[in-house]
């Protein structure tokens, strides 16, 4: 049972995400589910008790709702935060279990929602900064260091192309080079899960997105070559505690 009283949200407060769990559970009022979104998420990536306290509930009603599948991945994308509340993460072990079964088998029916389903996926696998930046690969960038002469490389990954470039700001992305994807059979570790879980889904355009992401990429200013998901991951990738 949980203990609203010292379940405070993300302004503070105790009585409004009982009040507003109750509203959703009845009926998908959409004010209601944009107030309960502010509450447990606020901007920053900060979340609060109510937030894990409110992801059981939230997964109940995840296999027939959107704004719920959305809410708890948002909530989850930022379990490592500063939050102080592993405690109550680590309590949800169950509901976080119950919803990678869910989010598994909604994948393979194709949803309209499928690239939010796959960022939570991807938080329910503690892949938590893929979770925070992968988008449909339509207007996707990243933005890393090359290794070899730290220069700042933009990565694009979309419909507009596929390429490394430095970013001026004026200009926008001059001297272009083509990224280098890699094969099904280069792939390891989380690429490999993710390009094998697009490509099961029928997710086409996830997967040759994906295989960019894990694959090669020439530095515009001294042409080394360079993995791009290694780099970004280094500067990203969030210490689990």
């Amino acid at each position: 049972m949980v203990n609203w009283a010292q379940m405070y949200d993300c302004y503070f407060e105790t009585d409004r995400v009982p009040d507003l769990l109750e509203v959703v559970e009845n009926e998908d009022y959409a004010e209601a589910w944009k107030e309960l979104g502010y509450r447990l998420v606020l901007e920053h990536d900060l979340v609060a008790p109510a937030s894990f306290a409110a992801l059981p509930r939230l997964v109940r009603l995840a296999s027939g709702s959107e704004r719920a599948r959305r809410l708890a991945g948002e909530i989850l994308e930022r379990a490592t935060g500063h939050h102080g509340c592993d405690d109550l993460l680590a309590n949800c072990a169950d509901a976080i279990e119950e919803f990678r079964e869910l989010l598994v088998r909604h994948l393979r029916t194709r949803p309209t929602d499928r690239v939010a389903v796959f960022r939570a996926l991807l938080a329910v696998e503690e892949e938590y900064h893929w979770a925070a930046v992968l988008g449909d690969f339509t207007d996707d960038f990243y933005g890393v260091a090359c290794p070899h002469c730290r220069v700042e490389v933009t990565i694009a990954i979309g419909d507009y192309g596929r390429y490394s470039a430095i970013r001026d700001w004026n200009l926008g992305d001059v001297d272009r080079r083509d990224l280098r994807p890699a094969s099904p059979e280069e792939l390891s570790g989380a690429g490999r899960w993710m390009y094998e879980t697009a490509t099961r889904n029928g997710e086409d355009l996830l997967a040759n997105g994906i295989s960019h992401l894990f694959g090669k990429a020439e530095c515009p200013r001294c042409a080394s070559v360079f993995t791009i998901a290694d780099e970004y991951a280094a500067f990203n990738r969030p210490v689990l505690r």
